[in-house]
């Protein structure tokens, strides 16, 4: 470990209080709108007041030039639910893929795999094989479920194990559930198999959505080229602790999880040459494309880019520009001889983070006391308050389903 490295902040507290607001029940979106674009998008800039129009006129409120990138990321069917002889229910959430640890490599698995879990009514598997028949053409796929231990974050480890010769993505889709949020206090239905990814989503991950690319569509996409706005991808796979809310009180106590990030290098030569504005489509994006940062400054100290902890943008030198820093990086992968970059980032984003490389924001509205709220406080400053005032003023719809907002950076 770098000298320079503390797991820990200079502050000493941050009231998660402090971070909250009455967000009545109603106002949560149980479902997405009809059609994508015609939700509702909130205009914020430093410099001017507040104003909303539809989020299919987004590209007019964008200067030419900028560069808006996305996470393509794709959420999998991460509920699987068996049932024992008794008759009682277990549901099996998957996390993060522990054998293979590659989330490519373990979707094109054929027999078995391992991964970290959460398991729904644990006390009454005593540990025992968990099985699920599946219907595939006619055929019947046994899939079983068994218990391997614990992994460092205390999840449980799972491995699954099948017959049929069919890939664990293909008996995922077949077996499994999208998982929506829990506040939205509904089963998952018809519409949530299409509404709750993005369009443009490619990369099997995640188990919740990057809600902000929900409202994109093709017609979106074109009115960027008319307006000669350039689009890029990064892929973060998100994992459920992202949008859970913060239960400590001193919000510096909150433990972030890793989350895997790949990088095509491809993006970032053309990061090195950009000189518009750089637009992060969600919080997903924008932490991804922060940690390149800290991890390009890693690399030009004679460190390996491989794992952003959660306080370490603190400790890293502050000297690097954001090119030199990106530099870095795409000598590391000519080095190693790769052409993309994969590592796992903890990064948590308070107020008084100095942002690197984001100028604006498309995001939704989050959940009070959440680590999502830190982050677009650190963003815009004091006067997330009054954003989030408008919105619920003016009938905006809130969380994973809700309306949207494009932020500018104080």
């Amino acid at each position: 470990m770098p000298a320079y490295y503390q797991n820990e902040l200079k502050h000493t507290k941050i009231d998660i209080n402090t971070f909250s607001y009455e967000l009545p029940d109603d106002r949560i979106a149980k479902y997405p709108v009809q059609e994508r674009a015609d939700s509702k998008l909130l205009i914020y800039r430093p410099d001017n007041s507040i104003k909303h129009l539809r989020f299919s006129e987004i590209s007019g409120e964008i200067e030419a030039g900028s560069l808006v990138i996305y996470n393509n990321t794709r959420v999998i069917h991460a509920r699987l639910i068996f049932y024992k002889d008794t008759g009682a229910q277990i549901e099996v959430f998957l996390l993060a893929p522990h054998q293979p640890a590659d989330y490519e490599q373990i979707f094109t698995e054929t027999s078995s795999c391992i991964w970290s879990c959460m398991v729904g009514n644990l006390k009454k598997w005593k540990g025992e094989p968990l099985k699920m028949q599946i219907k595939v053409e006619n055929v019947t796929i046994n899939l079983i479920a068994e218990k391997h231990g614990i992994d460092s974050n205390r999840d449980q480890q799972i491995r699954f194990s099948w017959d049929g010769n069919l890939t664990f993505a293909e008996i995922l889709n077949h077996s499994g559930k999208i998982p929506i949020p829990p506040y939205l206090n509904r089963e998952t239905e018809t519409i949530d198999k299409t509404r709750y990814q993005t369009v443009y989503s490619k990369s099997d991950g995640s188990v919740a959505a990057p809600t902000a690319g929900l409202h994109f569509t093709s017609n979106v996409f074109n009115d960027f080229r008319t307006r000669g706005i350039e689009t890029a991808e990064v892929t973060l796979h998100v994992r459920a602790g992202t949008f859970q809310p913060v239960k400590a009180e001193n919000a510096l106590d909150h433990k972030m999880h890793g989350e895997q990030i790949t990088i095509d290098k491809v993006l970032l030569e053309r990061l090195v040459k950009h000189e518009g504005k750089i637009i992060a489509t969600g919080t997903t994006t924008l932490r991804t494309l922060e940690t390149i940062y800290c991890l390009g400054v890693k690399a030009n100290e004679g460190e390996k880019p491989e794992h952003l902890m959660q306080w370490e943008w603190q400790y890293l030198p502050d000297s690097y520009t954001l090119k030199e820093s990106i530099k870095g990086l795409i000598n590391y992968l000519e080095t190693t001889k790769q052409n993309e970059l994969r590592a796992l980032t903890e990064i948590m984003i308070i107020p008084g983070y100095k942002f690197r490389v984001v100028d604006a924001l498309i995001t939704n509205f989050h959940q009070p006391k959440s680590t999502l709220l830190l982050l677009i406080a650190a963003f815009v400053g004091e006067r997330w308050k009054e954003i989030y005032d408008y919105a619920l003023a003016n009938d905006f719809r809130f969380l994973s389903y809700g309306d949207s907002s494009l932020l500018f950076r104080k």
